[in-house]
């Protein structure tokens, strides 16, 4: 979806290439701009087109304003440069991509330009959030049902596999996906047919399959929570989005789009940004990303009283400096095992009372989590049995002692 700009009335003898009032991206506004200059003042010297990066945007935006995702990509950074040539490069192809990188730094929307880019661009698109779903539907959701395959399936049901047949599916946070799913998902891709649950006829699909993960999914992998063998198949293209600190030229660009974007919405005038506040923007470190961008921006122009954004209008998170801070005075283990040493030399100085409870509960609470609440996981991942486990959960009030 492009942004709409209404321009000033033309003279009539403008041509019409230079009419107001139109829908344009802001390359094409920039053009246009400079034709019509140029007619109107023939005499003086050509003014040079304004050079505006390439730009993404998600499809009705305006309905994701709550949403965590980035609604906009700009690749201005070399960084974003070689992202999009990457992207431009195996688009065409039908490989699976992988798509790695921080919540907010727009994943969807590299997803969403593989597929527009390639031979299905005219085929649907269907962007499914596997972390959604319990484990209970997830089957039903991505493959479908049958008539009475469960309780409430009062009538057969298409998944989301079928819905993207002879276009794109996008797998969002496939990190999460249960193990049991990724056994099925598994067979999906290597049979390129599904089989919806309570259904023995298996049904052909042509799908091309994107994934995207804010976690380290090798981690996973050697954690037990992923399988390798569905790592490597999903892992045929692997596009890294850098976050916003890592590409500090997109800053800038981003920030004057959120400007235009957000002054149309509330009908102010033209807004500019203070030098200064231009360096606070570059000087965050950003552990929103994009969509932490947008919301600063969205912010200061409700405060700001007048047509520039000044330093003051600029609220920003503490968050990330105070996790830079942390981390520049800690000193850094060369080990896990260091780490937790030195977090136990802090326990003991504090010499609460209770405290290897404590540290007994805080590790099998932990294990239990990192294994996604599975008790047999986590009783294997510490090497205990699972009845030991059980009891100090119960203890610490984790789960019910009727379970």
């Amino acid at each position: 979806m492009n942004s709409t700009y209404v321009l000033p009335d033309a003279p009539a003898s403008l041509p019409p290439s230079a009419e107001a009032s139109v829908t344009e991206t802001p390359l094409q506004i920039a053009q246009r701009l400079a034709i019509t200059f140029n007619h109107v003042l023939p005499d003086r010297p050509a003014i040079a087109r304004t050079e505006v990066p390439p730009l993404l945007t998600m499809p009705d935006k305006r309905t994701l304003t709550t949403s965590i995702r980035a609604t906009v990509q700009v690749f201005s950074d070399p960084q974003s440069l070689a992202l999009l040539e990457r992207i431009r490069m195996v688009a065409p192809s039908d490989a699976n991509v992988l798509v790695i990188g921080e919540t907010g730094t727009g994943k969807e929307l590299v997803a969403r330009h593989v597929h527009n880019l390639s031979a299905r661009k005219d085929g649907p698109f269907v962007a499914v959030n596997c972390g959604a779903f319990s484990e209970s539907l997830v089957e039903s959701e991505l493959f479908g049902h049958e008539k009475g395959a469960f309780t409430g399936a009062f009538c057969a049901k298409p998944g989301w596999f079928e819905a993207a047949n002879g276009g794109t599916l996008f797998l969002d946070e496939i990190g999460d996906l249960p193990l049991s799913m990724q056994v099925k998902l598994l067979r999906v891709l290597q049979e390129r047919e599904i089989v919806r649950l309570g259904s023995r006829r298996s049904i052909p699909i042509d799908v091309r399959v994107l994934a995207a993960t804010n976690v380290h999914l090798q981690d996973a992998v050697a954690a037990g929570h992923f399988r390798e063998d569905l790592f490597y198949r999903l892992n045929v293209v692997h596009l890294a989005v850098p976050t916003l600190r890592d590409r500090p030229g997109d800053i800038l660009p981003l920030a004057r789009y959120f400007i235009e974007e957000y002054r149309n919405r509330l009908g102010y005038g033209p807004v500019d940004i203070e030098p200064r506040a231009e360096r606070k923007l570059l000087e965050h470190s950003w552990p929103g990303n994009i969509r932490e961008l947008e919301n600063v921006i969205h912010y200061a122009l409700l405060v700001c009283r007048s047509d520039s954004l000044g330093e003051g209008d600029l609220q920003m998170s503490s968050f990330g400096i105070h996790a830079a801070r942390r981390a520049a005075s800690e000193p850094v283990a060369s080990t896990p095992l260091e780490g937790l040493e030195g977090a136990l030399r802090h326990l003991f100085d504090r010499a609460e009372g209770n405290l290897f409870e404590q540290i007994e509960d805080t590790v099998m609470r932990v294990a239990f989590d990192f294994c996604n609440r599975n008790q047999i996981q986590a009783a294997r991942l510490l090497g205990i049995s699972r009845n030991v486990l059980r009891a100090r959960l119960i203890r610490a009030k984790q789960i019910s002692a009727q379970k």
